[in-house]
């Protein structure tokens, strides 16, 4: 039977579950750093995706590795091999400075697979009694919207009404080693931490703290697993944020940039004496590590192996922070920023975020709120410096009430 015609206009949105709060703009199509919506109004995109699009919107390499795949073969499932699968996770492993990787889809996904390895290393490897391995996370994160993550949540709007929650999780201050360290006890198996927490509000931690977190645990005998689903592939002006402190985690957890903005991939990478533990059985997924995600998150780990886009980050990066901070005390409280990534706080006196993001988009920049009073930055990495300065004048003027 055909599908029914409809008259809707596009941005009828009437049969979309209010999950999301989003701008009220539509978009139709797009290209490197800029979109347009449905009217022909053009934007500058300064959000990415959350990271998703850090080589921006159809970048070249990455459309051509898609289109190439798409003709040949997009899935098998885990039931047989591919011939991209390899050379991706090879790749990606050598990247990291890893042995293995284990592929999954979203990010979600990999911080769920992340946590199921370290339990199970908790018992095969740590010892640790049946049912008792804890994992140690920290205040204001976020790893995604399952049940387990949700349930180790201090975000009330993520958490509220989807209880009972899963035991075996502790939660410390992010950025105070002391209270890591007491939290830390014989039947914990890991450390689940963001380098940097994106959805708080690009909140850094203080200097020095990740390589205590690497020294504690490795005295602990705790695994260090970095969540680098947002921080991650070039963000912060280099591969990882732990490289910042030459800090090498247990496990990375990868995700939304490993798919240039084309198909959800993921990713845990780790060692053999972390991933071994993993047995065929214990974990997968039908789409985990399929053909056209290979293929895409090939290229991507193609064009990191570069050092263009970490370069260009760091770069365009420091006037970001030079011109954000000269904005503190004229309508912004306080600014954080590393690499092309910046948690900007709106004095509450002047406006709140969400109005601020409407005043930008208005302005053709689109950006997104956070906790209120923040505004989050995260163009693509191709941004061009030219269009960079054009947002950091859209962003004052909108300070000052232009």
């Amino acid at each position: 039977m055909a599908a029914p015609e409809t008259t809707a206009p596009a941005h009828d949105e009437s049969a979309v579950a209010r999950n999301y709060n989003p701008l009220p703009v539509v978009i139709a199509e797009a290209s490197g750093a800029w979109m347009t919506d449905v009217e022909g109004n053009r934007y500058l995109d300064c959000l990415a995706g959350y990271s998703a699009l850090n080589f921006g919107h159809g970048h070249p390499a990455l459309l051509g590795a898609a289109r190439e795949q798409l003709e040949r073969l997009t899935l098998t499932s885990r039931a047989f091999n591919n011939d991209r699968l390899g050379p991706f996770c090879r790749d990606l492993a050598a990247l990291a400075g890893k042995d293995l990787v284990l592929p999954m889809n979203t990010g979600a996904e990999a911080v769920e697979t992340a946590l199921k390895v370290a339990r199970k290393w908790g018992y095969a490897v740590k010892g640790i009694p049946a049912d008792q391995a804890g994992i140690v996370v920290a205040q204001d994160n976020f790893h995604g919207r399952t049940t387990t993550i949700v349930g180790f949540s201090n975000d009330s709007g993520a958490r509220d009404g989807f209880g009972p929650f899963t035991p075996g999780f502790r939660a410390v201050p992010h950025g105070d080693i002391a209270a890591l360290e007491a939290a830390i006890d014989e039947h914990t198996a890991a450390v689940l931490i963001e380098p940097i927490q994106g959805e708080a509000g690009v909140k850094l931690p203080p200097a020095g703290y990740l390589r205590q977190v690497r020294e504690l645990c490795t005295r602990s005998n705790v695994l260090f697993v970095a969540d680098e689903i947002q921080s991650g592939l070039g963000r912060t002006g280099a591969t990882f944020a732990c490289d910042h402190e030459e800090v090498v985690p247990d496990m990375y957890v990868l995700g939304k940039a490993l798919g240039g903005g084309i198909v959800p991939v993921s990713a845990v990478v780790a060692d053999h004496d972390v991933l071994d533990v993993i047995q065929p059985g214990n974990h997968g997924s039908t789409f985990g590590g399929n053909p056209l995600a290979a293929a895409v998150g090939h290229a991507v780990v193609g064009l990191l192996g570069t050092g263009e886009y970490q370069d260009r980050a760091r770069t365009l990066g420091e006037r970001l922070n030079a011109e954000l901070q000269e904005l503190v005390g004229r309508g912004v409280s306080e600014a954080r920023v590393r690499g092309l990534w910046a948690g900007v706080d709106i004095d509450p006196g002047l406006m709140t975020g969400r109005e601020a993001c409407e005043k930008l988009a208005a302005r053709g920049v689109l950006a997104k709120d956070t906790h209120g009073s923040t505004v989050r930055l995260s163009p693509p990495l191709t941004i061009e410096e030219r269009d960079l300065a054009w947002m950091l004048d859209q962003f004052r003027a909108v300070l000052s009430g232009a």
